[in-house]
């Protein structure tokens, strides 16, 4: 009944407006499709008519094609090039795997990241590396940053938070909880996860940025053989290693060095967090992991530190590689579960 109101109004209000095209009833036009002249204020008046009725159609259902949910993503799939910002003109992106069995509804946020450089790759090449993850049912993000040398590791950390909530802000595109947030990174990717769930929050409500109001939190972090004091890395620091001069990231200011440091900001808050080291690595000593797990437990922060004894920073070795991807599956197993009813 209340559709028909509506036509009705549309069909009066354009034979209102039919009438005040009156002078041109004299007139006859040719118009395409009919053989005989057809007075122009008729033509007029139905067209009108057809305008009127196609916004009617289009005010009824178009809130309902809004509110639809998106269509499910394939299984299996690669979407490559998710733009989740921009800087100096750039796209900051990241890459989207699906897991090829039935989805488990988390998302693990992977950091592409190795001395705070930060390359692109065909997604292809990195599904191996993932491939653990995704047959566990976890959809991951591939996150680029900013890279080095153009970029410093405080932008870096900036880009992988906006990543975090760029993601969650799209939690339904994505079919992904936005409360079921795992980080996982090597190396530098391994402090950037840090940094993440040891800084996340709650959003600025008085962002000018969209993205800035939505959380950054995540739920769990597993972190591989990371920094975790840039204070004795930095190029100016006494302790820094000269190894350090290949990484132009590390020529950073000492007065940034400590805000960019996950050891300084533990929280009762934090995400729990796995962090595994290796006991030769001469490039990041195993000290760092003690140092992160010296703070969790003062703060009583969920975590566990493993460190491989023979072991150099690639984790080398299959035993001690089976062993890191178990326990980095079980870790997000563990606290990416879905919630029991």
């Amino acid at each position: 009944m209340k559709i028909r109101m509506i036509l009705r109004r549309a069909f009066l209000k354009s034979r209102s407006r039919r009438k005040k095209a009156h002078f041109f009833n004299r007139q006859t036009a040719q118009f395409p499709g009919h053989s005989e002249p057809r007075h122009l204020g008729t033509y007029l008046g139905i067209r009108l008519f057809r305008q009127a009725l196609a916004g009617v159609v289009a005010g009824l259902l178009l809130p309902h094609l809004a509110a639809a949910p998106s269509d499910p993503l394939p299984t299996g799939s690669i979407t490559p090039d998710l733009v989740y910002g921009h800087k100096d003109g750039l796209a900051l992106t990241l890459d989207m795997y699906r897991p090829g069995s039935e989805p488990n509804g988390a998302a693990i946020l992977f950091m592409v990241s190795g001395g705070w450089y930060s390359r692109w790759a065909p997604p292809e090449q990195l599904r191996p590396l993932l491939d653990p993850y995704l047959n566990s049912g976890y959809t991951v993000f591939a996150v680029r940053h900013g890279s080095s040398p153009r970029y410093s590791i405080p932008e870096a950390v900036a880009d992988v938070q906006r990543a975090v909530r760029f993601v969650r802000s799209n939690a339904a595109r994505f079919h992904v909880d936005p409360a079921r947030f795992g980080v996982l990174g090597m190396s530098a990717g391994g402090h950037l996860s840090l940094m993440l769930g040891t800084t996340g929050d709650d959003g600025d409500p008085d962002a000018t940025d969209d993205l800035g109001r939505i959380p950054s939190r995540v739920a769990a972090v597993v972190a591989l053989v990371p920094p975790t004091d840039l204070r004795v890395a930095v190029w100016e620091s006494p302790e820094t290693l000269p190894a350090y001069r290949n990484f132009p990231a590390l020529n950073l200011a000492m007065e940034k060095a400590g805000p960019n440091s996950p050891v300084l900001h533990v929280t009762p808050d934090d995400a729990p967090a796995l962090v595994i080291m290796g006991g030769k690595d001469d490039l990041v000593p195993a000290k760092h992991g003690q140092w992160i797990a010296d703070a969790f437990q003062r703060e009583t922060v969920k975590h566990k530190l493993i460190i491989f004894p023979d072991a150099g920073h690639g984790l080398e070795g299959d035993e001690n590689r089976a062993t890191m991807i178990r326990e980095a599956v079980g870790w997000f197993d563990q606290y990416l579960a879905r919630p029991t009813r």
